[in-house]
């Protein structure tokens, strides 16, 4: 069985375009991820993910985890809510000073906080700052993203707000997975 899945593609092109959003109450702090740890990438990836069926790296050996993360320029960016990871943005330089916003997003019962906004205005600057942070990397010329159609539903307002615009949209077809998570009896907020 498949789905038909539309994916938004998004950018800003100069770092004027940034929208930042208030800080959430509480205790919230982004902190980066200095030590490339496949284990935590992976638990981040899936506590995240599974229930928007992000399965395209749950297969990936450890050898694949370390050499994504080891890459000159990659970067992980993760919000902590009272000392809990609430969730994270990975962040991966290209070429010509592009970076790409690969992964952003919450653990389900973090949600609905404002976190989110948080922590993706933060990626975003730190997306156009990255080459301050990797002596020889190009200025940041372009931050791009995409979403789809299976990610959380505020996703693509989120994008919005924070001065992203769309340049690119296609539908295609995928096979219709079983989201691996959350177990049984979690909830989302």
């Amino acid at each position: 069985m498949s789905i038909a899945v539309t994916t938004w593609s998004l950018e800003q092109v100069s770092p004027a375009e940034q929208l930042p959003a208030t800080a959430p109450d509480g205790d919230v702090r982004i902190v980066r991820a200095e030590v490339p740890s496949p284990e935590f990438s992976r638990y981040l990836y899936a506590a995240v993910g599974g229930d928007i069926r992000w399965t395209d790296r749950l297969g990936w050996t450890y050898a694949q985890w370390q050499e994504d993360l080891d890459r000159p320029g990659a970067e992980t960016w993760v919000a902590y809510d009272r000392g809990t990871p609430a969730g994270y943005v990975q962040l991966e330089p290209q070429d010509d000073g592009v970076v790409e916003i690969v992964y952003f997003g919450l653990i389900p019962a973090f949600r609905g906080r404002r976190i989110g906004g948080h922590l993706l205005s933060h990626g975003v600057a730190r997306a156009w700052d990255l080459a301050d942070r990797w002596p020889g990397r190009a200025q940041t010329k372009r931050v791009w993203l995409h979403t789809c159609s299976k990610d959380g539903e505020h996703a693509m307002d989120n994008y919005l707000r924070r001065g992203f615009k769309l340049f690119d949209t296609k539908v295609e077809e995928e096979p219709d997975v079983t989201a691996p998570g959350p177990w049984p009896g979690a909830h989302s907020n």
